[in-house]
């Protein structure tokens, strides 16, 4: 969301198209999700545990190039407020308007939180040695990514389950421990998540140095790096609008008798 440039001269075009491709790839999701969810239509392959795994990867590596961009940004405080307001701008919209599909912990709430924890953690990460706190970080990204399931621990190999009164507390929710009430059509805990974004700071840091290859530095594709440098505005819009269309075509189609939901 934070302009990337290298060392101040331009911009990092491949983060920027990287970016783009995944802010992308999450409107299609959710306009499918729309489709299936909202309108009713039968989808099989939406489910599948392709898609659900594809889901995960795109949405991993939008967080993990928002973190890249905390190397370049000297208000990543202020940042962080901006889109944590946003995200809750979008809870109460929801809120009002969609109660069947609240969003009370989203991709915006996570990512505000994890640009306001960035000053402090990752001043802390860069006093280690660039290989322990890199390792560091994959092993707490492991060692929580089992928190949804109820365990913490490094599956396949080893897990530790976890008092089931944790997942039933409610306020918990942010940081992974949801119980079987909890709902949030959009949820992105801190755990593991914010270790991923601050594993991003990492190559944020390596390409404000100017250490990458030329060809990190250089656009590719115009139409990607825009959308990669307007991700936010693509994010706050992109579900009124592709819901708004979505709401046109099958209200037409249901004024003709085509399709009804």
């Amino acid at each position: 969301m934070q302009l990337i440039r290298k060392s101040g001269e331009g911009r990092v075009g491949l983060i920027d198209e990287a970016r783009g491709f995944a802010i992308l790839c999450m409107v299609v999701y959710h306009g499918f999700y729309d489709l299936v969810y909202i309108f009713g239509v039968d989808i099989p392959l939406f489910d599948s545990p392709l898609v659900n795994a594809l889901q995960v990867i795109f949405a991993g590596l939008f967080i993990f190039i928002s973190g890249s961009a905390c190397a370049f940004s000297h208000s990543n405080f202020k940042r962080g407020l901006i889109c944590f307001g946003l995200g809750m701008v979008m809870t109460a919209g929801t809120a009002l308007f969609m109660p069947e599909e609240l969003i009370l912990f989203g991709i915006l709430h996570m990512l505000g939180v994890c640009m306001m924890l960035y000053p402090p953690c990752g001043w802390l990460l860069h006093k280690l040695p660039n290989w322990a706190g890199i390792g560091l970080l994959v092993l707490l990204f492991w060692f929580t990514y089992p928190l949804a399931d109820g365990a913490v621990g490094f599956p396949p190999f080893w897990e530790l389950s976890l008092p089931r009164g944790l997942y039933e507390l409610g306020w918990l929710s942010p940081l992974g421990f949801y119980g079987g009430g909890f709902f949030s059509a959009d949820y992105f805990p801190l755990f593991p998540w914010l270790f991923l974004f601050l594993l991003g700071s990492y190559l944020g840091k390596f390409l404000k140095a100017g250490k990458g290859p030329r060809l990190i530095y250089a656009t590719h594709s115009r139409f990607l790096a825009a959308a990669g440098r307007n991700t936010l505005v693509i994010y706050v819009l992109h579900q009124p609008v592709v819901y708004g269309i979505l709401w046109v075509v099958f209200a037409v189609l249901g004024q003709m008798g085509v399709y009804s939901y």
